[in-house]
């Protein structure tokens, strides 16, 4: 969900939009969902047509869910600053919980969606409001993180529960939307295998509506040397006919043969040979010179 979407869910659909969020397949553990909707709602904050009751519920409805997904997702933050070419705080960029090592041990799959949301979405951020907002809610985690909150802990266990592998369809949408740093996160099973450019890592249940015909290699009957050379191939068949599987296997191979037999003979009988001695009796002056 980008941004723009998010606002109006916001702005037009509250009820529709929590139910979303709350209820419908777990979309707040994606990363993508986790950090859209509360910048959605501090965007909602900066509008000067809303009166201010609504602008201060939104803002703080901003900061607890951007609060609650930097704890989920803490690899999240250092990328994202350098997308937007922001040197981070060195409190936060030492830090345990934020530094380098949030990025590098967070599970394979959980990357590939981080890099595909931030791709995507990384220059939403890019304005100083919203970068000053950021910075002061990183603070507020850090005192969290630093006091012993438990949330810390739950968060880092459902990390490790629920991203342990990416579906197929969450590959083939990588692959498709060409963000070079979601494809360098995919798995090694997937980059070695030959995909479709236009249709990559198809489902395993596809439906193919057009099968191409298997081709009969047509047979001449009129060279015997031309037969007898394709008798040796593997898939030699007679015309209108095709090797069939089970009991009928064992007939087929001897069919095979007799033919090979056949044809051999046939080629045998047609072979004539030249005496080459009865030639020179009968010119023994060779053929001479013309005058």
């Amino acid at each position: 969900m980008n941004c723009a979407s998010s606002v109006f869910a916001v702005s037009n659909f509250q009820t529709l939009f929590l139910w979303l969020l709350q209820a419908h397949r777990n979309l707040s553990q994606l990363p993508n969902f986790a950090f859209s909707v509360p910048l959605a709602y501090f965007l909602l904050s900066q509008q000067a047509d809303l009166p201010e009751q609504e602008l201060s519920s939104a803002r703080e409805q901003a900061s607890i869910l951007i609060r609650q997904a930097l704890t989920m997702f803490p690899g999240v933050l250092l990328p994202l600053l350098e997308y937007c070419s922001m040197r981070p705080d060195p409190a936060v960029a030492t830090h345990r919980f934020f530094g380098p090592d949030a990025e590098i041990s967070q599970p394979p799959a959980l990357s590939q969606l981080v890099s595909l949301y931030l791709g995507r979405s990384h220059f939403l951020w890019k304005e100083p409001a919203t970068m000053s907002w950021l910075e002061e809610n990183v603070r507020e985690v850090l005192q969290a993180v630093d006091s012993g909150d438990p949330a810390v802990e739950a968060c880092e266990s459902r990390r490790k529960l629920l991203y342990q592998r990416a579906p197929r369809n969450i590959h083939r949408h990588v692959v498709l939307s060409e963000v070079k740093e979601a494809v360098a996160a995919l798995p090694p099973d997937v980059t070695t295998q030959s995909v479709m450019g236009f249709d990559p890592l198809p489902p395993l249940d596809t439906i193919y509506s057009y099968v191409r015909p298997e081709r009969l290699s047509p047979v001449s009957h009129g060279n015997t040397i031309a037969l007898f050379f394709r008798s040796l191939l593997p898939n030699y068949t007679m015309e209108g006919e095709r090797m069939e599987d089970g009991g009928a296997g064992g007939l087929n191979r001897n069919q095979g043969l007799n033919r090979l037999m056949l044809a051999v003979r046939d080629m045998m009988a047609n072979f004539h040979f030249h005496d080459v001695e009865a030639a020179r009796e009968d010119n023994p002056e060779g053929d001479g010179e013309w005058d």
